[in-house]
């Protein structure tokens, strides 16, 4: 590789390491026991449990919607959801408004059997480390600043691994030069476990990327697919009596056979028109299971007006969701995520100690920093 080419790579490596490094470790931080964030809520108490009565049918939705209202005076419903992973809860999504923001909604969890309030969704502190994770607290400005730190990660790693490659040449793989200085024994360390994490930063961090586009492709999918759908019934007005959930759900499983509800979007709401219900359904595979098909349907009548799939890019929004916390593959895949997790920390950690230790052993002091890997 040329001396040009290489210094070219170096400075992408620096900046973009560093421009990124503090937000990078945020997101690690916050990312490590978020992977672990049902067992945290369970063993704090804060994840609602359902009665041992699997065996007994479940309760009309519609009871279940009633209980929600009657425990949220004033309020409207904006969504009910089924957990694939708690076949037992049902939970009601309550808001001021069918078009609140999210913020503002308040999560409550039922039994689906004997529809018994069993207490709210997504309190305790996995909240805030949920919002510092997603969007610090800055709405979609937030998540957008985040999305674009994930790139700069991105281009960070690459270019790393260009620059190592050429390295690798004059040390064995792995190799740790024992007796040497601190500095270097740090870049060995910094070199072996960038090279291990490679993968898994990469597709961590892309997922990351994409999932900061929510709702951006949100708002495509509305102005677009979603619009066709409705286009028939344009200038309708909003239902003045809502159709029964029960109905909503017979036929929305008709209109979709061999799939179950993942989430209702009452009309009103983001994911929904201004007149109909749109059913969310998701297969019975692990992949399958992953992806939903709406299902459209009319807010007075619960009449199927249309069903379609969605477009790729939300499809691929909803199999970024998983792989990024490593929640498909139950808890041994969970200590995985949780392990590269803990190495990518050190790996940035001491990405800064090598620039910040390289600047003062530099004798001038205006001279521009070269990457790690290459010092």
């Amino acid at each position: 590789m040329k001396a040009r080419t290489v210094r070219l790579w170096s400075v992408v490596h620096t900046w973009t390491s560093l421009i990124s490094t503090v937000f990078l470790l945020l997101l690690c931080l916050t990312g490590l026991p978020l992977i672990f964030h049902h067992e945290i809520d369970e063993l704090l108490g804060y994840a609602p449990q359902s009665d041992p009565a699997a065996a007994q049918p479940a309760a009309p939705v519609q009871r279940i919607a009633d209980a929600a209202l009657a425990a949220d005076p004033g309020r409207v419903l904006q969504y009910i959801s089924w957990d694939k992973d708690e076949p037992g809860i049902i939970t009601a999504f309550t808001n001021g408004a069918p078009d609140g923001i999210p913020d503002n909604a308040t999560v409550r969890a039922f039994d689906a059997v004997t529809a018994k309030l069993l207490g709210p969704v997504g309190a305790g502190p996995m909240l805030i480390v949920l919002k510092l994770h997603t969007d610090m607290f800055a709405g979609q400005a937030g998540k957008l600043f985040l999305g674009a730190m994930g790139l700069l990660f991105a281009i960070a790693i690459i270019s790393g691994v260009v620059l190592y490659w050429p390295f690798t040449r004059r040390l064995r793989f792995a190799t740790i030069r024992q007796g040497s200085t601190r500095r270097v024994q740090w870049l060995d360390w910094h070199n072996l476990l960038g090279a291990v994490t490679i993968v898994w930063a990469l597709v961590v961090g892309l997922t990351g990327v994409v999932n900061t586009w929510a709702e951006l492709m949100l708002s495509r999918w509305k102005a677009t697919e979603l619009a066709q759908m409705v286009a028939p019934y344009a200038g309708r007005p909003p239902p003045s009596r809502l159709a029964s959930l029960d109905d909503v759900v017979v036929r929305a499983k008709l209109a979709a056979p061999g799939m179950e509800i993942s989430f209702i979007a009452f009309p009103g709401t983001p994911f929904s028109s201004s007149h109909h219900f749109v059913a969310f359904m998701r297969g019975d595979t692990p992949l399958t299971s992953r992806l939903l098909k709406p299902v459209l349907l009319d807010g007075e009548t619960a009449e199927v007006a249309d069903s379609r799939a969605l477009p790729i890019y939300l499809q691929a929004l909803l199999l970024s969701q998983p792989l990024h916390f490593g929640d498909y593959g139950g808890m041994p895949l969970k200590v995985v995520w949780a392990a590269l997790d803990v190495m990518t920390i050190v790996v940035i950690g001491s990405g800064l100690y090598l620039w910040l230790a390289g600047r003062r052993k530099r004798a001038p002091p205006a001279a521009s920093p070269a990457p790690a890997l290459l010092q």
